[in-house]
């Protein structure tokens, strides 16, 4: 006699306002995937010499500000404040707290996760080739939301460069090969498309730049972009005060990561089996690795 079946767990339950599928519950074979992506990516920044730093999930609305957030990405912005107690306004209504129920919103819940490491630094002295990872929570306010592609929050891994500025050209070339050897080992066919940064909108010497030299790439599967290397020139180095040693400020550039959309894609490729996933990134891995110093 056979025991009772136990019922398969589901890799991820999604839920948010309104019945959108805007926030996702990852289940355990999911969040290993998720894991293991992440060490993968992470093991580049340390394998390059980057320290880890942790950074929270909020920042003053006042931080963000430095950059233009509410300027040039106003339609991705979520705030917060707390709920105001004085008139008996704070119990939601149909799932929802009414207008005049939450005090000013004064923090900012970032859309990207390179925003800690300008700001860790901030007022700061770096060397020519400082290197920092960090993982965070973002949020953005999308127009739709279709699951682990699009999501209202999810998590970003980023490997970010600050010093001279082809020390942050250097960590982008090669981490974009990186990128390119995981996926095709991997057996994932990913595009590289260059792609315009607001941050420069309202800086008219930038905006030139980026017109003369791309300053962003997505790698995309299909049209989903799931990766993407960057190059800020020196505006973070400006907005954050950050200088170098001969008193310029500092260049910065950063490589992103998606961990939700690359289980997005790998849970596509692999016909849903996370596990045969998990197995593939593990064997993948070794290909996209620094290589060793020779002694």
């Amino acid at each position: 006699m056979t025991g009772p079946t136990r019922p398969t767990a589901r890799p991820t339950r999604l839920t948010g306002s309104d019945g959108e599928s805007a926030l996702a519950i990852l289940g355990p074979r999911a969040t290993a995937l998720v894991r293991e992506l992440d060490r993968v990516f992470t093991g580049w920044g340390l394998g390059d010499g980057a320290e880890e730093i942790s950074a929270p999930p909020l920042f003053p609305v006042t931080d963000l500000e430095k950059f233009d957030v509410y300027t040039n990405f106003p339609h991705l912005a979520w705030v917060a404040g707390s709920l105001d107690l004085t008139d008996d306004q704070f119990k939601p209504v149909e799932g929802k707290f009414g207008q005049g129920a939450v005090t000013e919103a004064r923090y900012g819940l970032p859309h990207a996760t390179c925003y800690g490491a300008y700001l860790f630094h901030e007022g700061g002295q770096v060397s020519d080739d400082s290197l920092v990872t960090l993982v965070n929570r973002c949020f953005r306010n999308e127009d739709h939301y279709s699951g682990l592609r699009r999501l209202a929050s999810f998590q970003m891994r980023e490997i970010v460069a600050l010093g001279s500025f082809d020390h942050t050209q250097e960590v982008l070339a090669r981490f974009t090969g990186r990128i390119q050897a995981f996926a095709g080992a991997l057996g994932i066919d990913l595009g590289r498309e260059a792609a315009g940064d607001p941050f420069f909108r309202n800086d008219n010497r930038r905006a030139l730049m980026q017109k003369l030299s791309p300053v962003k790439y997505e790698f995309q599967y299909g049209d989903l972009a799931i990766a993407s290397v960057n190059t800020h020139r020196n505006f973070f180095g400006e907005r954050c005060s950050i200088r170098l040693e001969s008193g310029e400020h500092a260049y910065t550039s950063c490589v992103a990561f998606g961990l939700e959309r690359w289980l997005a894609v790998l849970t596509e490729h692999f016909d849903g089996d996370l596990d045969t996933a998990l197995a593939a990134v593990r064997t993948a891995a070794p290909a996209s690795e620094p290589a060793a110093e020779p002694s």
